[in-house]
């Protein structure tokens, strides 16, 4: 497998300060903390919560802090006044893609096709990161999978009521988000047989078919408390 070069980023002083929130919500979650500056610090935090912890764990950490950002009465508002229409969906791919570029670089909107009741429908609902900044700096599938695409997926099916599935490619670093299309679980994805990165990442087991750390304790997703 071809690694792509790592992009130079240039963080703005709203990506910084999303950088510190989010790195200091972890740090309580985690009850540590980081020598290192930044995204870099914000990575560094990511691993630590990983040591020691099953992939179950993991997740269980990474809900805690994302519920910590947002109140539990708008989760609530949120869940009772908005059902998940197409409106809803575009809207929130529209979001993420101001959102979340501090946390996973460049992204947009694109269209995709979701299975309803009546069949398939086209809609706006697909963000495209073109290359994840979080998997780029981490170069690990277990970070990838335990920390940011169950937990993700998690919250705003759950929490949100908004349906959402990630897809990562692990040749390129690119990331599908569909939102609308409720997760499979994660045992029938491609995501669950992916090998670790040997020549990248630091924890890699290069004899293991498959990332150890996406099966360490045979949990494939968790429920959050309403």
């Amino acid at each position: 497998m071809q690694i792509p070069d790592r992009e130079v980023y240039d963080d703005n002083w709203l990506d910084r300060a999303f950088i510190w929130l989010f790195s200091r919500k972890m740090a309580k979650a985690l009850g540590g903390k980081t020598q290192l500056q930044g995204y870099d610090g914000f990575v560094d935090l990511s691993k630590q919560i990983m040591q020691g912890r099953s992939a179950r764990e993991q997740q269980e950490t990474v809900a805690v802090v994302l519920q910590s950002l947002v109140p539990a009465p708008v989760l609530w508002l949120i869940r009772t006044l908005f059902s998940p229409t197409q409106l809803v969906c575009e809207l929130n791919a529209w979001f993420a893609t101001r959102l979340f570029e501090w946390l996973v670089g460049p992204c947009e909107v694109k269209a995709v096709e979701i299975q309803t009741a009546s069949g398939q429908q086209q809609q706006n609902s697909g963000v495209q990161i073109k290359k994840c900044r979080y998997l780029e700096q981490s170069r690990c599938v277990g970070l990838c999978i335990n920390m940011c695409k169950l937990p993700t997926q998690n919250f705003f099916t759950q929490q949100f009521g908004i349906p959402l599935t990630m897809i990562p490619d692990f040749e390129d670093f690119s990331c599908e988000m569909i939102f609308g299309q409720p997760p499979p679980p994660l045992e029938t994805e491609a995501a669950y047989q992916q090998p670790c990165l040997v020549a990248q990442c630091e924890i890699a087991t290069p004899s293991a078919a498959a990332c150890p750390k996406i099966k360490s304790d045979g949990s494939f997703g968790f429920e959050l408390p309403l």
